[in-house]
Order: C-alpha cells, then structure tokens, then sequence
C-alpha cells in the first residue's frame, strides 16, 4: 500500500526561465514614482508665457541605474534599471519628454527657459478645476537583464506621479499721471 504525504514548501526540483527571475530581479528594485518639482512650485502662481522648469528628484529608486539579482540552483539573472525619459503631460494638452531629470531651478537663473525640461502656458489656469493645472510626470524605465547561460532581454515600465499648477497673468495698475487716482483692475476667477 502507497500513502501519500504533503510536504510544505517548495519541491526539491524547480524549473525557473530567465524570465520569471528577471520580474524577481526587478521586484527587488522596489522601483517608485518618480519625485516631481516645478518653478513655479505647488502654492505658488506662475504666469502666462513665462518659463515653468521640470525637473524630478534623482534616487536610486526613482532614476537609476539600479541593479538586482535573482538565482536558483545553476541559474541567476542580473537586471539593471534606468529611466530614459520623463513624459509630462502638462494640462493644457501639450506632452514634452524630457531624457534627463530637468535642471533644479534657483533665483540666480533668473527668467529664462530651463536648458533641459520645461514648458510655457499660453492660458491661465482660471477656469479650470481647483484652478490648476492636472501635470502628470511619466518615467520610461528599460531595464535589461541577463542571465548566467546567456539569455537577454528587456523589460519596460512606467511610473507616474502628478502635482497640479497654477497659472495667472499680470495684472497692469493704471495710475493717473496727476497721482491722485489709481485703478486696479479686478482679478478673474481664483485670485490669479
């Protein structure tokens, strides 16, 4: 008589493809969304036709280049993850890629484009939802892996992150060359 019995675990012989570690690999990466910073920054209002700067925060997690390993008995595979480019979808239905992580922006810079992942709005945002501008940043990962018998391959993901921005324009202040009158026009909808 055969009796069978179950033992936990897994069995002694397992058969993995290249593939399945590759994902094992890349699960060990602990891959995030990437960190979004603008010019004009959240809480603050930018303004029509003037530069706005993107940029994201460059981790090992966020950015790259990151590498993991994944091994069974006679077979590892090593992965190598790196953002390629950020797609940013603006609001205003413009989308830029940018390749690199965008230029930080400071004071010193003044009022000019960034060199690097930027955009210009051509209407403020007054009319819109919270009035704010919807940006979404999209990181392009490729990751490509290898394994100790030769195989390769690549694998790409994507990660998203959003903020929101606020853009107004200029209000003029008309002033009566006698200096006893002075008119400010009335701002349109959200203070801008």
């Amino acid at each position: 008589m055969t009796e069978w019995v179950w033992l936990p675990g897994e069995p002694d012989t397992v058969v993995v493809d290249p593939v399945t570690l590759a994902y094992r690999a890349v699960a060990e990466m602990h891959l995030a969304p990437p960190v979004v910073k603008s010019a004009p920054g959240v809480g603050q209002v930018g303004l029509v036709n003037m530069p706005v700067w993107l940029w994201v925060t460059k981790t090992e997690n966020t950015w790259g280049p990151i590498e993991r390993e994944a091994s069974v008995p006679g077979l590892t595979v090593t992965a190598t993850a790196e953002v390629t480019a950020i797609d940013w979808k603006m609001g205003d239905g413009k989308t830029i890629r940018c390749k690199t992580a965008g230029t930080p922006y400071s004071k010193s810079m003044g009022i000019k484009d960034s060199p690097d992942c930027g955009h210009r709005y051509t209407k403020t945002s007054s009319k819109l939802k919270d009035c704010e501008y919807p940006v979404t940043a999209t990181a392009q990962w490729a990751i490509n892996w290898q394994s100790t018998l030769g195989d390769t391959g690549q694998i790409n993901l994507t990660q998203n992150a959003a903020t929101q921005l606020r853009i107004g324009e200029a209000v003029p202040v008309l002033v009566d060359p006698e200096g006893s009158n002075v008119k400010v026009p009335e701002k349109a909808g959200c203070g801008s």
